[in-house]
């Protein structure tokens, strides 16, 4: 009977054991395998592409194990669920072997000698490229000034990089790039060089990678794919109409011997589907990415109003998701972007992945523009009130929404592209970025672009060696810059004041930045900038630039620690809504232009008397104090503050000092911040203000007034107030004014203008430029 009742229970089982079975599916590829073969362990399949087919095929979750090796895409691999039936989907290393999915295409070659230590082979007719990799290693396209691993900006740059003088030396440049910073260092441009003028400078395509026009840096600047510029080991340029490749190969390479591999592929992997019938459950794991193209000349599409321009591709490129998974992959000298999660895309997670010396991004949301009511696109544009679309919240669905980037190692990005971090947000809502380590960036190490749609969360994270190329930003960054804001200012006082609703039209819901640990040596520690509204700031570690709120409403700032610096307000408006308190710092406040403080600003522990008087002296601070917090052990960065610590008595709560990527395998090759030395140093002295043609003036001071009056470095004189009947009224100055030349010579500081005013006041007028709204201005200054 008990044998009888056995023999039931599996028939009645068969059904869901036969489910199972096919529910586990799992296909083969070796580099050695083929695929007329069965696709099994014994006899695998060749390509991806081929086991992809299979598994489409079917409607049961597949595995595809790759054995390992290097895998060579011949085109872009695309995953579409409009031609994708299986339910689940995962590619991955087979028993945890080296798996490598090249972008690039291997080539045999005969090199011959050319001249000076240089070599020179044919390659296949219409074969182009911009990257050469020589046994994996990634080599130097010919260029001026020559790769220096120590210069700070592009590895080298020289003013004369595009002069006449040096034109002349090329027999023919078309083809080169042009590569430079921004004037103001707000990133950078890539120009295409497609001739030269009869004039003797070239003709340029290109300079669309920034959204914020202007020219390029006069000084950071350099170019590459010439090929008299060959002359340094490890450099090497293609003759595209001759179809021959010259390399100038390091001393002690076997060149014959040498492996080498050209890039072919932007993209690598793509996941697609659309808001209506998304792709889900495709899971990558333990794969390898190398060999991608450069993309900055495709860096071109403006982020609505942030100073981005995007490429929306990437070695794996996610668009139209859901519940997709990126898990301990690697992605290593890539020419562009990691990973790019454009438009449409819900509760995808990448995890554990190291990713480190690319071109660009390592890993970016991207909602789509048309998601957005009454977007704009550049800084200086705005819809007026009457025309606004006053409906909250997004249009449609298609952006990134609940995705979560956690224990990733991110460092040595933006190898090419300036304009480039490790995660970068814009049009997306409810982002969770937890515990990466994020280093070596030329600019912030994390990155939200605007307020739509908020609900952000940045947690654990270790985010410094940032800003390493640029100027006017920090370790995090934000831009608010929504769809009612104008960067003009005396607009702005009016319709905040008049309609406030308007504020969190497109910042729905708060964003979180907790328990994180920021360094920035060149900008601020954490910079929400131009209208960031509606976050939460607390039980953060600034370790060296301090925290900066410009404009904005509706943040609360709160139990953070500034090492060594203080808090930064910039501009406020009367009805911000602000909270600052219950924080430790450790230098004066820095106000700019601040005439209203917010809602709180209170119970804070200062350094000094002197510091908490001037506070004081601005009606904040009635509840703070001073003294030493006395922290456990500042020296290893334990800010935690001993029992007895006057912190305690304005009500900071300790917090956990944990930063940072915690797997196992990342956290070993993780660099750590250097810890600075505690150092108070007094409060400074105020800034002389000096009357000046009936107004008021003075020098500008520091990084703090560079970002407030959007200025390209730290010189020139800022027009605190014009009054109405005096010369600088008449002249056309006006209140926040930045003078920054008179009479064909550069103002540096009050010191100057006075000099120059003294010199040729005589002439009853004096030229002088200024900046107004971050643009340049002419005028006559009368002089009487």
């Amino acid at each position: 009977m008990h044998k009888k009742r056995t023999i039931i229970l599996l028939l009645l089982l068969l059904p869901v054991l036969l489910q199972a079975a096919r529910a586990q599916t799992k296909i083969f590829v070796a580099t050695t395998g083929n695929d007329q073969s069965a696709g099994t362990l014994s006899a695998p399949f060749r390509t991806l592409q081929k086991a992809l087919s299979v598994a489409a095929a079917g409607k049961s979750a597949a595995t595809i194990l790759l054995r390992g090796g290097t895998y060579y895409l011949d085109k872009t691999v695309i995953i579409d669920a409009a031609r994708f039936n299986a339910a689940a989907l995962a590619i991955t290393a087979y028993n945890n072997e080296q798996v490598t999915i090249s972008a690039g295409r291997p080539l045999q070659l005969r090199w011959e000698p050319y001249r000076d230590g240089i070599y020179k082979t044919a390659v296949p007719a219409g074969l182009v490229f911009e990257q050469l990799y020589v046994n994996n290693r990634l080599q130097v396209l010919a260029r001026y000034p020559n790769y220096d691993s120590s210069a700070r900006v592009f590895h080298g740059t020289s003013a004369d990089a595009i002069n006449k003088e040096k034109v002349r030396q090329w027999k023919n440049p078309a083809g080169g790039y042009v590569h430079a910073l921004h004037a103001h260092e707000w990133g950078g441009f890539h120009y295409r060089i497609s001739g030269v003028k009869p004039d003797g400078n070239l003709e340029l395509d290109g300079g669309w990678q920034n959204n914020r026009p202007a020219p390029m840096h006069p000084q950071y600047r350099f170019v590459e794919n010439i090929f008299e510029e060959l002359d340094a080991p490890g450099e090497w340029f293609l003759d595209r109409s001759k179809n021959e490749l010259y390399y100038y190969p390091a001393q002690g390479l076997r060149l014959p011997e040498a492996s080498i591999v050209v890039a072919a592929l932007k993209n690598s992997i793509v996941l697609s589907g659309t808001v209506e019938n998304p792709l889900r459950h495709v899971r990558l794991e333990g794969l390898n990415f190398l060999h991608n193209e450069r993309s900055f000349m495709e860096t071109r599409e403006p982020l609505v109003r942030s100073d981005w321009t995007i490429y929306r591709g990437g070695a794996v490129l996610m668009d139209g998701t859901e519940n997709c998974v990126i898990k301990n992959c690697n992605f290593t000298e890539l020419g562009g972007n990691a990973i790019m999660v454009s438009n449409y895309n819900k509760r995808d997670t990448i995890s554990g992945c190291h990713i480190a010396w690319i071109g660009a991004n390592a890993v970016s949301f991207i909602g789509d523009a048309k998601a957005l009511r009454s977007p704009s696109f550049r800084y200086e544009d705005y819809i007026s009130y009457d025309q606004l679309d006053q409906t909250p919240g997004p249009l449609n669905s298609n952006y990134p929404q609940q995705c979560v980037v956690t224990d990733n190692l991110l460092h040595d990005l933006g190898q090419i592209e300036k304009q480039a971090t490790g995660v970068q947000i814009e049009m997306a809502a409810a982002i969770t970025v937890s515990y990466n380590s994020i280093y070596n960036t030329p600019r912030a190490g994390l990155n939200i672009g605007d307020g739509a749609f908020g609900g952000h969360l940045l947690e654990h994270n270790d985010v410094f060696n940032t800003v390493l190329e640029t100027g006017d930003h920090g370790a995090f960054n934000s831009w608010g810059r929504d769809r009612y804001w104008s960067a003009n200012r005396r607009y702005m006082d009016s319709i905040v004041a008049l309609h406030p609703e308007l504020i969190l039209l497109d910042a729905r819901a708060q964003t979180v930045i907790r328990n994180n640990r920021f360094r920035c040596d060149h900008g601020w520690d954490i910079d929400l900038d131009d209208g960031s509204s509606n976050y939460h700031i607390y039980n953060n570690v600034c370790l060296n630039g301090g925290i900066k709120l410009r404009e904005g409403f509706h943040r609360i700032v709160e139990n953070n620690i500034m090492v060594n610096n203080s808090f930064h307000p910039h501009v406020w408006f009367r009805n911000s809504g602000d909270v600052f308190r219950h924080n430790i710092v450790l230098k004066k406040y820095f106000p700019i232009q601040i005439k209203y403080w917010g809602l709180a600003v209170d119970s804070n522990l200062f350094p000094d008397a002197a510091a908490l008087q001037l506070a004081q002296n601005n009606g904040t601070d009635r509840h703070s104090r001073f003294g030493d917090p006395r922290f456990r052990n500042a020296a290893q960065g334990n800010y935690t503050v001993v029992p007895g610590s006057p912190a305690l008595k304005i009500g900071f709560v300790n917090f956990s000092m944990h930063f940072g990527v915690q797997l196992p395998a990342l956290k070993k090759l993780a660099q750590q911040p250097a810890i600075p030395v505690i150092n108070t140093g007094g409060i400074g002295v105020t800034t002389a203000i000096a009357d000046f043609l009936g107004g008021k003036v003075k020098s500008v001071e520091g990084l703090g007034d560079r970002s407030a009056y959007g200025l390209p470095d730290e010189t020139g004189v800022v027009v605190i107030a014009a009054g109405s009947k005096s010369l600088l009224a008449i002249s056309g100055l006006q209140e926040k004014d930045v003078i920054r030349s008179a009479d064909g010579k550069a103002i540096k500081n009050l010191k100057d203008l006075m000099e120059i005013y003294s010199s040729s006041n005589w002439k009853g007028h004096i030229p002088v430029t200024i900046i107004r709204n971050q643009q340049s201005v002419n005028l006559e200054l009368k002089t009487r």
